[in-house]
């Protein structure tokens, strides 16, 4: 047994040159070394989908469900689809739209820009609020919370119901005044508004979480000064607060952004993608009529536009560590 445990010792000596030149990096290369098994994982299983996904593309859709591919097309796919010649090609799921591939970028760039916008402004003033002291902050935290918690499937069905006339308590008044249709849910515009404000009511939490997570990183120090030298509140916000809060505050920007992009739940939740076509919708009632290089082509068309707003993201994100904002 004393053999078996000195051989096993000099079987796990540890590599001493090894040893010393990983002693040599500096600390971001001791980073990147550690994070390489990671980076490699992760990007083999997200690069190899969107190469497949791409080379499926450059086909003829196949009308099977042999799943084969048809004759090989080039880019006449991106081509349609971003001139508008797609319209005419691709399968009928939608109520009354004629042009879907036109109507689901409308939609997801329409949701996008207004749910984002209004949670990212909700989502700061609640961190502005959670951000001080105040008698029940605790219940109010869990308050703002809550909705974050709850499921998508669950936060469209309680929208659902509560736009649905004779069952929910919003369509008949909000009807009466003339700011929705009688059956908000049958048309693009209504069903659309309905969405946002579910996604709003969900989401915003998820921003005041993570700016209310920035504001409180503020050495509190600067405040006392500024208080000295008698800036007023505003003025607090705009030299102290927002600049030094708008790293996080463009983080989540981007997660906000990239999950908009790619709405789903809440749209097939309240609409069943009837009458409000997503991109997300297109892809899947394309790839369901067996449409697969189309369904490829929208769905690479999805991947590149988040990409680059990933790259814009990080740019800008950039330009603040470099002091250039």
């Amino acid at each position: 047994m004393a053999g078996e445990r000195r051989t096993s010792r000099r079987a796990f000596r540890p590599d001493l040159a090894l040893l010393n030149r990983i002693e040599r990096l500096s600390d971001t290369q001791f980073v990147y070394l550690m994070l390489t098994p990671v980076f490699v994982l992760l990007g083999s299983m997200a690069i190899w989908p969107l190469i497949d996904t791409f080379q499926l593309s450059l086909h003829a859709d196949s009308i099977t469900t042999s799943g084969a591919t048809g004759d090989f097309t080039g880019l006449e796919n991106y081509i349609e689809m971003l001139t508008g010649n797609a319209n005419t090609l691709l399968p009928r799921p939608f109520l009354d739209i004629s042009e879907p591939f036109t109507s689901a970028v409308s939609v997801t760039l329409i949701f996008t820009v207004v749910a984002v916008l209004f949670e990212t402004a909700l989502g700061f003033g609640m961190a502005l609020v959670l951000d001080k002291q105040f008698t029940g902050r605790r219940w109010v935290r869990v308050a703002i919370i809550l909705p974050w918690a709850v499921p998508i499937v669950i936060q469209g069905m309680i929208f659902y119901l509560i736009f649905t006339p004779g069952v929910g308590f919003a369509a008949g008044p909000l009807a009466d005044l003339g700011l929705i249709s009688q059956a908000p849910l049958a048309n693009s515009q209504d069903s659309l508004l309905v969405v946002i404000l579910s996604d709003i009511w969900k989401q915003s939490a998820f921003m005041a979480l993570l700016i209310l997570a920035g504001l409180q990183s503020i050495d509190r120090d600067l405040y006392n000064v500024a208080k000295v030298t008698g800036a007023s509140k505003i003025q607090e916000f705009w030299t102290i607060t927002f600049p030094l809060v708008l790293p996080t505050l463009l983080i989540a920007l981007l997660f906000r952004t990239i999950a908009a992009l790619k709405v789903y739940g809440a749209i097939v939740t309240v609409t069943n993608c009837n009458t409000l076509p997503s991109l997300t919708c297109l892809v899947v009632s394309t790839w369901n009529a067996n449409r697969y290089a189309s369904a490829a082509t929208i769905a690479f068309i999805m991947a590149a536009v988040i990409a680059l707003a990933l790259i814009g993201y990080l740019w800008k994100l950039r330009d603040l560590d470099y002091g250039g904002v």
